[in-house]
């Protein structure tokens, strides 16, 4: 049924409210950005109110905020420090327990549900703390070493870890990244020589300590087979926070990286420590193309929220990019890279009026690509959409990077923003996790977003962008076209063939040649969940936590495939099905997942709960969750709607 929506301007200035747990007009800066975000005293900015002209109910229209896997962090780490002592259930008997340690061929608790089950464990921790939101990447000049990261909550607060594989993911050795010894320090580091680059926003004197914690991993290889690997670092009780890239040098395929020094800006891309800034959600790539004349060039992008201006505590959330053309020790000044657009963006200044009305600067989830001419696209999920628009977007810009970044003259020269399509969170379910109602997927009580993908055929160019969203009523999996570089999208449609389920958290490749009929070969993989009764209809306060015989919560993951522009793909189930994630991990299955595909070859790379904690319930969790892969065909075809369930394809 079509729907009619109208703006009223005087009630949305006089009913407006942002932000920071209570007024929004002239409200000081939280002192503790993360802190509040993470405890709800800092809310999503919410831009004028949207009324259905049918039913005259008001919608509200909330800017995208910081990320889920970084307010998750914090939160458990606030938590832990307010739980109070275990002593009594530490000496729970545990008599019985096998195959909680390393097994006698390997070291690494190989013995652990995942590796005899079709399915590669890759994280070889033995601890049964949570990771989660996997980004997988394969090596150019080494088609068997894979690189993969995850989030990572092995050491307490949770970190980024990485993961290598020489052998094509059949072996996996896992480690935490090399950041431990930074000491946050905006104002005081010590350039690399020749290095002319800024790297903050607004500085600040530094905290003289290192960081709490980390979030969004993201790894690289550049054409000769150097490895990288980027991820937020940030404090829970100071404004301290930094997107870090560390190199790992030629020989060692990503099993070793190089250390950050305590003081140095060798590989830090951004550092600040200051209530009006807060860095989040980066995604980093690099140019593996021989004949382009950016090869080796590593790239960054991520969110910027600002605070702290006249009219509101909020003041945007912009893409910004940053670029290293020495392998990842320098970066170019960071740059507000996702545009203006007079048809596409709205509301750019309504909270910060020296800002332009057409800048598209509500902006969340990045994710860049090099394209073979050495230009670089970037897609992002955007919320400066009209008045009359309840709904969010998918935008693309393309780039021309030029220039050095030891120089200082390195700029991405990118162009307004491009449509890919429509993100329709109209109806989609909302949970209280504890801040009050965010956007979920209530089978498994999780949290959820819309930002999208992109992958590159590597043959002839086209560039693909999948995200999920709710126009089915349903959360599904969709996906758009460029055939001309990122400046123009068509939508392909809705990529899961089954009904009757929840489709989210995609991920996007493309077997690397023309399929039959020279229609490209895509493969999209993405978690399925079993619905809630009267899913459609958010309760007062939002859904809440599975409960026995009332909400059904069983998940699996799968890869679809199909020659474009032909949907919906067929699929296969990749995993067994598993429960929803539990105590001290309930609620959070990362933001994203991943698939990279070589040789024809495709490997996912997903979190699930199969592995039981034999010491709960004095560990926190009594499922698990752990990081796996396989490797597997991509399917073809087009696949036929039917009635979904979890376990079935």
């Amino acid at each position: 049924m079509k729907k009619f929506w109208a703006l009223t301007a005087a009630l949305a200035l006089s009913t407006l409210t942002l932000v920071c747990g209570g007024p929004a007009f002239g409200q000081e800066p939280p002192r503790r950005t993360l802190h509040d975000a993470a405890t709800g005293k800092l809310k999503p900015a919410e831009l004028p109110r949207i009324f259905n002209l049918q039913t005259n109910a008001p919608l509200t229209k909330k800017v995208p905020f910081i990320s889920n896997g970084t307010i998750v962090a914090a939160r458990e780490a606030l938590e832990e420090a307010e739980r109070g002592p275990r002593d009594a259930a530490l000496k729970s008997a545990t008599s019985g327990v096998v195959n909680i340690g390393q097994s006698d061929q390997t070291l690494g608790c190989s013995e652990r549900l995942g590796t005899h089950d079709g399915n590669t464990r890759v994280n070889q921790d033995c601890s049964f703390r949570r990771q989660a939101e996997e980004k997988i990447i394969f090596n150019p000049a080494n088609h068997k070493n894979l690189l993969a990261g995850a989030n990572d909550s092995r050491v307490g607060f949770n970190q980024c870890s990485i993961a290598w594989s020489t052998d094509g993911g059949e072996t996996w050795g896992d480690m935490l990244p090399p950041f431990r010894q930074k000491i946050n320090n905006p104002d005081g580091e010590t350039p690399v020589a020749g290095d002319p680059n800024s790297h903050t926003i607004l500085a600040g004197p530094g905290t003289g300590h290192t960081y709490d914690a980390g979030s969004d991993p993201s790894p690289a290889f550049d054409s000769q087979g150097r490895g990288f690997f980027s991820c937020v670092a940030f404090d829970i009780n100071t404004n301290a926070s930094m997107l870090y890239v560390a190199q790992s040098p030629l020989g060692a395929r990503g099993s070793f990286f190089r250390n950050i020094d305590t003081s140095s800006r060798s590989f830090i891309v951004v550092e600040d420590n200051n209530p009006n800034v807060f860095h989040d959600k980066p995604f980093s790539t690099a140019d593996i193309f021989p004949g382009s004349p950016n090869r080796d060039n590593v790239y960054a992008t991520w969110t910027v929220f600002r605070f702290g201006c006249t009219l509101a505590g909020f003041c945007s959330n912009a893409i910004f990019g940053s670029m290293s053309t020495d392998n990842g020790q320098t970066w170019s000044t960071p740059e507000e890279i996702s545009g203006n657009s007079p048809t596409l963006c709205f509301f750019g200044n309504f909270f910060d009026p020296t800002r332009s009305p057409s800048d598209c600067d509500l902006d969340q989830g990045s994710d860049p690509i090099v394209q073979q001419n050495g230009d670089v696209v970037v897609v992002f999920n955007n919320g400066n959409t009209a008045a009359n628009n309840p709904n969010g977007q998918q935008l693309a810009v393309h780039c021309k990077p030029s220039g050095s970044s030891p120089a200082g003259t390195a700029h991405f020269h990118c162009g307004s923003p491009a449509k890919v399509g429509d993100d329709v969170i109209v109806g989609e379910p909302l949970c209280d996790f504890g801040r009050g109602p965010e956007e979920c997927v209530p089978g498994p009580y999780i949290r959820t977003d819309d930002f999208p993908r992109i992958a590159l055929n590597r043959s002839n160019g086209d560039l693909y962008s999948t995200w999920q969203d709710y126009r089915n009523g349903e959360f599904d999996i969709q996906v758009a076209r460029s055939t001309d570089g990122g400046l123009t999208w068509a939508s392909l449609g809705t990529v899961n063939p089954d009904i009757g389920l929840d489709h989210y958290f995609a991920a996007v490749d493309v077997v690397p040649h023309s399929a039959a009929g020279g229609h490209d070969h895509v493969g999209i993989s993405y978690f399925r969940s079993e619905r809630v009764p009267n899913e459609n209809i958010t309760p007062a306060g939002g859904f809440s936590p599975p409960q026995p015989g009332v909400q059904q919560g069983n998940s699996d993951y799968v890869i679809a495939g199909g020659t474009a522009p032909l949907t919906p793909f067929n699929f296969d189930v990749l995993s067994p099905v598993f429960s929803p994630p539990d105590g001290a991990q309930a609620g959070f299955n990362g933001d994203y997942s991943g698939l990279t595909i070589v040789d024809d070859d495709a490997h996912p790379i997903w979190s699930d709960t199969r592995n039981a904690d034999p010491f709960a319930p004095q560990n926190g969790v009594v499922h698990d969750e752990d990081v796996f892969t396989t490797k597997h065909n991509v399917p073809n075809g087009v696949g036929k709607p039917s009635t979904g369930k979890v376990g079935k394809d």
